[in-house]
């Protein structure tokens, strides 16, 4: 099987419709991370399907738990080799992602592959998310980079605009993480995900300012 056939595949498991071009630049991306790989460690998993499984199936997985509307801004906080940020932005090129990493070779990487890709919806923002304070708050603010989601919620809540969500992508359910958040946050929506390809636990934890 190729990446490419996996991913429609995948994709097609997920009931999900993407825009014409968005395959051959998931696929792309797969060759590009392949390439700055052999120079920086980007991502431990190197394999082109399991990149296609582990990477861009799991990051596609969430698109249809999100309610976000054309024109939002999107932010993928700590957003390493793009993930799930790049495969957003392509999946959904009315929103407008912003791509953050502290990584000076990360930042890099981000800003070469929305050249290389041509995501015209995406930008990088480098530097501290505690440290970041942009013009606009975002409507969403999503991660998989936190290891706890109190820790997400601390260092990202400020970013979020009113009504907005925090999104955090997990493995296993968080149980024990949610009895720790940060006052006047709640993560009442805790979705049980189904990766293509992906033999893992996966929930996306959704967190709002409470009223």
């Amino acid at each position: 099987m190729t990446p490419r056939s996996a991913l429609e595949r995948g994709v097609a498991e997920l009931a999900l419709t993407l825009p014409a071009g968005a395959a051959e630049k998931l696929v792309a991306y797969v060759g590009l991370l392949a390439k700055w790989n052999r120079i920086y460690n980007l991502t431990a998993i190197r394999e082109p399907l399991e990149v296609v499984s582990h990477h861009l199936l799991d990051s596609l997985a969430v698109v249809p738990h999100l309610d976000v509307t054309d024109g939002s801004r999107v932010a993928d906080a700590g957003s390493g080799a793009g993930l799930p940020g790049i495969p957003l932005a392509l999946a959904r090129p009315g929103w407008r992602v912003t791509l953050n990493d502290a990584n000076e070779k990360k930042v890099a990487f981000l800003r070469q592959a929305i050249i290389e890709l041509e995501i015209r919806n995406a930008d990088v923002h480098a530097g501290r998310l505690q440290a970041w304070r942009p013009a606009q708050q975002f409507a969403l603010v999503i991660s998989r980079a936190f290891a706890e989601v109190a820790e997400f919620v601390a260092a990202c809540g400020h970013l979020v605009a009113k009504g907005g969500l925090l999104a955090a992508m997990k493995g296993a359910h968080p149980k024990a993480e949610l009895e720790h958040l940060p006052q006047g946050w709640h993560c009442e929506r805790v979705i049980a995900l189904r990766v293509p390809r992906l033999d893992a636990e996966r929930h996306l934890v959704l967190c709002a300012r409470g009223a």
